[in-house]
């Protein structure tokens, strides 16, 4: 078995960086330890990736993680451009909000991104959309200072209404009615998904989607896809955290909108947005 696809390993950027979970302040990472856990997975490219990280004392360098992670980030912003990824998201947004209104919910909704990083998806819906016309607020939660101090100077470079907070999306202070994920969802296993999901599972909050982006079974038919795929990723650090396994995205449909699940069923085709299909086949 290649070491990239052991199960339950750790991507790279869960364990470069940590926070208090009460505070959110950062917390110094031992570049040993991480190396650690990679070594026992025998991931020479995720090792070779850590290396590469700039330390100080023995800890990681948090500018040059930061700058890393926005590297990534802003990657994935590229890969996200690509896939249309933008266009998926409002095809489902628009029937989870009429659902909402034909439920009788008639104040304002709120619409959360959890793990936003630098905010593609919130960004994409404020310019693209009339959502905030409509009575829908936008906002991206992380954990992640640096990455929502990205996607608020994106926003603001372009007036956009929408905004980013740096905290606990699942916090009842942060209450939405339609939570949204991209990428997310595969850094939790085991007990700690179902954690993540319970939290979740409140009566004022309605609805939660999760997408991801995966090298999909049908990418290596086509060889320009193939290597379209291999070349985006320029960053060894995320060209890792890619190969490893990703798991299956999951809608989460609390009553009353339980029993329509079907008609919000994520299945992501080309015939979804009409896309051509070698690109559909990287997709969610």
């Amino acid at each position: 078995m290649f070491a990239s696809l052991i199960p339950d390993q750790p991507e790279i950027t869960d364990l470069i960086i940590n926070h208090d979970p009460a505070t959110l302040d950062r917390l110094p990472v031992r570049k040993h330890d991480v190396l650690a856990v990679f070594s026992k997975f025998q991931n020479q490219k995720a090792l070779a990736a850590v290396l590469a990280i700039p330390e100080r004392d023995g800890f990681l360098d948090p500018l040059a993680v930061d700058r890393l992670l926005l590297t990534i980030h802003w990657e994935m912003q590229r890969l996200a451009e690509e896939f249309f990824h933008g266009h998926r998201v409002r095809q489902l947004l628009d029937p989870l909000i009429s659902a909402l209104r034909a439920e009788g919910f008639r104040g304002p909704i709120r619409i959360v991104d959890v793990g936003t990083g630098i905010g593609y998806v919130i960004r994409w819906l404020a310019a693209r959309t009339s959502l905030a016309a409509q009575g829908v607020e936008l906002v991206g939660m992380d954990l992640n200072s640096t990455l929502v101090r990205e996607a608020s100077r994106l926003a603001s470079a372009e007036s956009l209404p929408c905004r980013f907070i740096q905290g606990d999306a699942f916090s009842r202070e942060a209450c939405a009615q339609i939570y949204l994920s991209t990428g997310v969802i595969h850094h939790f296993s085991g007990n700690a998904l179902g954690d993540f999901l319970r939290r979740h599972n409140l009566p004022e909050r309605t609805l939660l989607f999760t997408t991801t982006f995966i090298p999909g079974c049908l990418l290596h038919l086509d060889r320009g896809s193939s290597t379209f795929f291999v070349c985006a990723l320029r960053s060894l650090a995320m060209m890792v955290c890619f190969l490893l396994p990703a798991r299956t995205p999951q809608m989460c449909l609390p009553p009353p909108l339980a029993p329509r699940s079907q008609i919000f069923r994520p299945v992501f085709t080309a015939q979804i947005s009409g896309v051509p299909p070698c690109r559909a086949f990287f997709t969610l």
